[in-house]
């Protein structure tokens, strides 16, 4: 079977690696893994769109600078609460992860990563033109495999703009990331989600893995099967077999279908309950099919479900990257907009940058802690290729 993903994937790395070979000479290499690509495009459309709307993007502003702040403290709090959790509470997860989809990276991934890129670093073109400060180059770049997009606003022009203005620019681009996750996730809600289930329905369990202490194992069921029929009922429902489990049994004998063909399955003791019959079976999901009056169409049942994944990272990715640069944070638009409240506030540069030095060390601190499992299943990784 053709994995499309991957293909799509190859394909996608083979034409930006044309796009860097033909352009080589226009790409500025940085430590060898970090290329970017300056251009003026962008630059006429920051301006048109800076000076149609100043008054709708003068509101909007003081609305991002309010979030901005409102977000800056939830985030900051939601750190704070999740790294005394993690250390002081037993068995609790961390709450931070590195940016990546599990042990896959898809061209969907990557894309969605690049939309996001290029709207928070567009809203910082448009609100740094709104208060005329001149924007140096756009363009976009590699870092590795990962695409990314840059603005480039005159910095010293920045510095001398009051407060206000400052904040303007700083907040504007978590801000469109926030706004446009939530767009995202009103759109997979309300038309995605309601589109995929008239057109799909549920035929079964995909069986991840199969206890091998456990009856099931003789069984001859094996992971990647899927479980479609117990006892002559199709599961057809996320309750189905949950519900048929509590009406049976240890030692029970049933009878399932998987695959097509029809198996014998002794049920063992439930862990949590001795009274009720347990599989002994793990799944990873529901195997989804199109709906027989669909499938003359289900040659393009799989770009809708790749705009799905693509929209579903668009959200996570918006959110994540907007939440997190509103941390007060070093060189983050958080950390900026943090330096320049406290500049306005102590009138004193030194001092300024004292207390952004030291909330940045804090919050560095806890992004590490929550982040040790991380490091520690990456270490094992490595040193497992030896």
């Amino acid at each position: 079977m053709v994995n499309y993903d991957l293909l799509l994937l190859v394909l996608f790395y083979i034409f930006l690696l044309i796009i860097f070979r033909i352009y080589r000479k226009k790409f500025e290499v940085q430590w060898k893994v970090f290329a970017l690509y300056k251009t003026k495009i962008g630059l006429k459309l920051m301006d048109k769109i800076a000076k149609k709307f100043p008054k709708t993007l003068n509101f909007v502003g003081y609305v991002s600078i309010i979030v901005g702040f409102i977000g800056m403290a939830v985030t900051l709090i939601f750190i704070i609460y999740a790294t005394y959790k993690f250390l002081f509470v037993p068995d609790t997860p961390a709450a931070l992860a590195p940016l990546l989809p599990g042990v896959t990276v898809s061209e969907a991934w990557i894309i969605a990563i690049l939309i996001v890129a290029v709207i928070h670093e567009f809203s910082h073109g448009v609100y740094a033109r709104l208060r005329n400060i001149k924007i140096k180059s756009s363009g976009f770049a590699f870092l590795g495999p990962i695409l990314a997009a840059f603005v480039e606003p005159d910095e010293k022009q920045l510095a001398k703009k009051p407060t206000k203005d400052q904040l303007f620019v700083m907040s504007a681009g978590p801000f469109s990331n926030i706004v446009l996750g939530i767009v995202v996730l009103l759109i997979l809600a309300f038309v995605f989600v309601p589109i995929g289930s008239s057109l799909t329905q549920v035929n079964g369990l995909i069986i991840s893995g199969v206890n091998e202490s456990l009856p099931i194992n003789n069984s001859g069921l094996k992971a990647g099967y899927v479980l479609e029929e117990v006892n002559g009922v199709k599961i057809d429902d996320s309750n189905v077999l949950s519900d048929f489990v509590k009406t049976q049994f240890p030692g029970d004998v049933v009878t399932v279908k998987a695959n097509g063909s029809y198996y014998n399955v002794t049920l063992a003791e439930h862990p949590d309950n001795s009274s009720i019959g347990f599989f002994g079976l793990a799944f990873s999901g529901f195997n989804v099919e199109l709906k027989e009056g669909f499938k003359p169409f289900s040659w393009l049942y799989p770009v809708f479900k790749w705009l799905g994944m693509l929209l579903f990272w668009i959200f996570n990715i918006s959110i994540g990257v907007g939440l997190f640069n509103l941390l007060p944070l070093g060189p983050v638009d958080g950390g900026r907009m943090f330096y320049a409240a406290m500049l306005n506030l102590t009138k004193n540069k030194k001092v300024a940058l004292k207390l952004l030095s030291f909330i940045s060390f804090i919050i560095l601190a806890m992004i590490l802690i929550n982040m040790w499992p991380f490091f520690v299943r990456l270490f094992s990784f490595i040193i497992g290729l030896f």
